[in-house]
C-alpha cells in the first residue's frame, strides 16, 4: 500500500514537472516569436528607410548633374557674344554626363538611334532644380497673333515670392523658325528680367533633329501632322522638366490663371489623403491644367510615344487612364464611375483658354472652360 502511494506521488511529481516544462517551453516560444516579429519589423523599417534614402540620393544626383550642366553652359554663354544663345547644339558631346531621360526617344523615333546624346537647346536658364512644381508651356509662332506674354504675366504675377522660389516655369519653343525663338528670348529677358535672373523662368527650344524628316517635309499642312508634332513637343518638354520638380503642371501659351491659383493648387495637392491618384485636372479643356507626379512622367511619355501618330495627346491621356484603371472585362461605364478617385477634378477650374487663333495655321479656336 505504501509502495503504491509512493508510485502515485512519483507520477504526480513527474506530471507537475512536465506541466512546468511545457509552460516554460510555451513561454519561451512566445517570447521567441515576439522577438522574431520585432526583428522582422525592424528589418522592414530599415529597408523602407534605405529605400527612401536611395530615392532621395538619386534625386539629388540628378539635380546636381542638371545644375552642373547649366553652370557649364552659362560659363560658355558668358564667353560668347551677348546676342547668341547659350546653346546652339542639340547633340551633346560623348563626354558630357546628363540624365538619360531623352534616350527613350530612340526607341520610338528610329531616326535618332544614330545620334549622340540628346538634349534640347537651352536659350536661357539658371539650372533650377529640386523644387515642388514645374510648369511647362509649349509655344509656336502664330504669326500675327501672340498670347505668350499675357500668359506669362498671368502665371508669374499670381505667385508669391515664396512660391516663385519653389517652382520653375519652362517655356519650350517648338517652332522650326529660329527668328521666333529669338523673339521669345528677347521678350522674356525684357519683360520678365527679374524672373529670368532668379531662375524661375527658363526658355528652351526643340531642335529640328528631334522630329522625323517626313514630318518636317509635310510642314504641318494638315491637322493630323500638326497633332503628331504637338504630341512630340509635349513629350520632350515633359522629359526636360521631369528631374526638376516633384510635380509637373501642363499649360499652354494662350491661357490665363485665376488669382492665387498657385496657392490653391498647392494646398489642394497637399490636402489629398490618397496617394493613388493618376493625375489632377485644374481645367477641363484639352491638355491644359493637368498635374502629374514627375516620377510618373516617364510612363506617360512612353505611352504617348507609342501612339503619337494616331491620336491627339488629350485623347491619348483618356486612353491610358482607361488602360491603367479599368479591370479586364470591366464595363467602361462602371470603370468611369470609379474615376473620381484616380482622375481628380478640381472645381472651379484655375485656368481659362483665351486664345482665338489656333496654333494650327488658319484655324480659330473659341473653346472656353465652363467651370472657370
Amino acid at each position: 500500500m505504501m509502495k503504491a502511494k509512493n508510485v502515485y506521488l512519483l507520477f504526480a511529481f513527474l506530471a507537475v514537472l512536465l506541466i512546468g516544462f511545457s509552460c516554460f517551453c510555451v513561454s519561451r516560444m512566445n517570447q521567441t516569436n515576439n522577438q522574431l516579429m520585432n526583428c522582422r519589423n525592424h528589418v522592414l523599417e530599415f529597408k523602407e528607410i534605405m529605400l527612401r534614402l536611395k530615392n532621395k540620393s538619386e534625386n539629388h544626383h540628378q539635380n546636381l548633374i542638371q545644375v552642373l550642366y547649366q553652370m557649364k553652359h552659362k560659363a560658355a554663354h558668358t564667353r560668347a557674344s551677348g546676342n547668341s544663345l547659350e546653346k546652339k547644339g542639340n547633340i551633346l558631346s560623348q563626354h558630357e554626363t546628363l540624365p538619360n531621360q531623352f534616350e527613350i526617344l530612340k526607341y520610338f523615333l528610329p531616326h535618332l538611334r544614330t545620334a549622340g546624346k540628346l538634349y534640347p537647346a537651352i536659350a536661357t536658364s539658371k539650372g533650377r532644380a529640386g523644387v515642388s512644381f514645374a510648369l511647362g508651356i509649349s509655344t509656336i509662332n502664330r504669326r500675327n497673333h501672340t498670347y505668350l506674354k499675357q500668359t506669362l504675366t498671368s502665371v508669374l504675377s499670381r505667385m508669391t515670392p515664396e512660391e516663385e522660389e519653389d517652382s520653375v516655369v519652362i517655356v519650350s519653343v517648338a517652332d522650326t523658325d529660329e527668328s521666333y525663338l529669338k523673339s521669345v528670348v528677347r521678350m522674356v529677358k525684357t519683360k520678365f528680367r527679374k524672373q529670368v535672373q532668379s531662375g524661375v523662368l527658363e526658355v528652351i527650344s526643340i531642335p529640328t533633329l528631334f522630329y522625323p524628316q517626313t514630318l518636317l517635309d509635310k510642314k504641318m499642312k494638315d491637322s493630323e501632322n500638326w497633332q503628331v508634332k504637338q504630341v512630340l513637343d509635349f513629350c520632350i518638354l515633359m522629359l526636360y522638366a521631369q528631374p526638376k520638380a516633384t510635380y509637373y503642371l501642363q499649360l499652354e501659351d494662350d491661357i490665363v490663371a485665376k488669382k492665387m491659383y498657385f496657392t490653391k493648387m498647392k494646398d489642394f495637392v497637399n490636402s489629398l489623403t490618397s496617394k493613388n491618384w493618376f493625375f489632377i485636372e485644374f481645367s477641363v479643356l484639352g491638355f491644359i491644367g493637368k498635374l502629374f507626379r514627375s516620377k510618373d512622367l516617364t510612363n506617360f511619355v512612353h505611352f504617348f510615344l507609342m501612339f503619337y501618330e494616331t491620336k491627339p495627346i488629350d485623347i491619348l491621356l483618356d486612353d491610358i487612364f482607361l488602360l491603367r484603371v479599368c479591370s479586364q472585362g470591366e464595363p467602361v461605364r462602371r470603370c468611369l464611375q470609379r474615376k473620381k478617385g484616380f482622375r481628380i477634378q478640381y472645381r472651379p477650374s484655375l485656368f481659362q483658354h483665351v486664345g482665338t487663333q489656333s496654333s494650327f495655321p488658319g484655324r480659330e479656336q473659341h473653346l472656353k472652360d465652363i467651370y472657370y
